[in-house]
């Protein structure tokens, strides 16, 4: 069960400091706290707990605060809970009453958070944070309301969108390793019928199957005839054993939940890669790369230095200056089917078209083109056919347009430099999902919290430095006058 806590929306005065401690209210994850509407988040949160029995959940700053400092510097979870502890900044950004020598909590939550915090949920904290952040820079924007109201309000505003794919953390997936992967699977299951029902373990030739893999493995420079020859040995190998699997199973023997799902994937492995061998192709639908996280799919993206990545594909809009995933699959697809989507999801949110959208050249079919016409918005590029009369104007527009569209690859170089898009390491699907959105939303707030110190904030920290100075002059006024008194 979750319990709201009212007025959670903590102040540094209301964080209980222990004596000799004086907390800089301008210190960046005071000034990030302050970002964050968490009382609004709070709500959205407290409806993932359908039974209102049993213990209480951490409350939901306990969970995305804990999250953001690990994503900030890539903290295992044992070694968040040390940093907490020990830090008074981190214990107030995650909204604890006051400095605490003991952990918040144990390690071991933190694969909950996780879970309950998906990309859908992050998502719509990240649209109540940028909203929260709009309403307190601008005055509420005129228009709005029914259709007819909003087919009248004038376009105004750009988005830039564009599609990356954050990589997986996996092997190098080649068809001989996969294979010696599956190989090895399937003989601890047999291993574990054996032990379990008391049979005797069957001649499954694991030495001469190991020491065929090594071979190619240790080998420098491999042909093609290499290579298929070890691929046809490692499938027979997997014949075999599947072959005593399924006689343990027709015997009364029975797998659990856990390993019954190994054994499809495993099935799924052995019938792609022995079609590709019967074929002679290197090529197949759905392809499976990595058999513990089988939802991984390769991504052709044509980059100079690297062909194709494994891992989820995405669409990023960025809109003043801040981004929105609009979309995640681990499934190739065509970014150019989204961008109406993504268009109206704008109109939705902000009360009118826009104004004009960078996008690449594969944005720029002609559906597109003819949606963005009939709604009077200016999508970059060259127009198509022959060039008009006004052509040195347009190619200053298209150069302008391309100097605002790199906006979008500084977003995905400093999501993937410094808040982990570059390399994920989670290994369920929703997780790896959540940890997308998460490194887009710690890049978010953190572009706040850099726009956040403006005079006022410097303001405040004036008044801090001069209370710290006043009162030392003070300590040291009272000292000297007992030394005076004493002599």
């Amino acid at each position: 069960m979750y319990k709201k806590i009212k007025n959670r929306q903590l102040g540094l005065n209301d964080f209980n400091q222990p004596i000799g401690l004086e907390m800089n209210p301008l210190n960046r994850w005071v000034v990030k706290a302050a970002n964050i509407p968490w009382n609004e988040i709070e709500d959205k949160y407290a409806s993932l707990f359908e039974s209102h029995t049993g213990n209480v959940a951490k409350s939901l700053r306990n969970a995305l605060g804990s999250l953001i400092i690990q994503k900030e510097y890539d903290y295992s979870d044992r070694e968040l809970v040390n940093q907490i502890t020990e830090n008074p900044y981190y214990q107030y950004f995650i909204g604890l009453s006051g400095y605490q020598m003991t952990p918040p909590f144990d390690p071991s939550l933190m694969v909950d958070f996780r879970k309950r915090l998906t990309d859908e949920v992050i998502g719509d904290i990240n649209d109540i944070i940028l909203n929260s952040k709009r309403r307190d820079e601008e005055p509420p924007a005129s228009g709005g309301g029914d259709g007819e109201a909003l087919e009248e309000t004038k376009n105004s505003g750009t988005i830039i969108l564009d599609a990356t794919c954050a990589p997986q953390n996996i092997r190098y997936p080649q068809d001989v390793s996969l294979l010696n992967e599956a190989r090895e699977k399937m003989e601890e299951i047999i291993d574990l019928l054996c032990y379990e029902y008391n049979y005797y373990r069957p001649r499954i030739y694991r030495q001469n199957a190991r020491r065929d893999y090594l071979k190619l493995a240790k080998t420098k420079k491999r042909s093609g005839q290499m290579i298929r020859k070890a691929i046809k040995k490692q499938l027979q190998y997997i014949k075999r054993d599947r072959a005593y699997i399924e006689g343990l199973l027709d015997e009364g023997c029975e797998l659990d939940a856990k390993r019954s799902e190994l054994l499809l994937i495993l099935d799924k492995v052995y019938e792609q890669q022995k079609h590709m061998y019967d074929n002679n192709i290197h090529t197949i639908e759905d392809r499976i790369v990595s058999i513990p996280q089988p939802y991984i799919r390769p991504i052709v993206r044509g980059k100079a230095k690297t062909t194709v990545e494994f891992g989820a594909k995405l669409d990023l809009s960025i809109t003043g200056g801040y981004g929105r995933i609009e979309k995640i699959s681990f499934d190739a697809y065509n970014e150019s089917l989204i961008l109406q989507e993504v268009i109206e999801r704008y109109r939705k949110r902000e009360g009118f078209y826009p104004e004009r959208i960078l996008v690449d050249k594969i944005y720029r079919t002609r559906d597109n083109l003819k949606y963005c016409k009939e709604h009077g918005i200016r999508i970059s590029g060259p127009a198509l056919g022959r060039p008009g009369k006004h052509s040195q104007s347009s190619k200053k527009q298209e150069y302008i347009d391309s100097v605002d569209r790199i906006e979008v690859e500084r977003a995905f170089s400093l999501a993937k430099r410094n808040y982990g898009l570059g390399l994920i390491r989670t290994k369920r699907e929703d997780t790896t999902r959540g940890a997308i959105a998460l490194s887009i939303l710690v890049m978010n707030i953190n572009l706040m919290t850099k726009a956040s110190f403006c005079p006022k904030r410097i303001y405040e920290f004036s008044r801090y430095i001069c209370n710290i100075y006043f009162k030392i002059i003070s300590d040291f006024g009272i000292q000297r006058k007992k030394i005076v008194m004493t002599a």
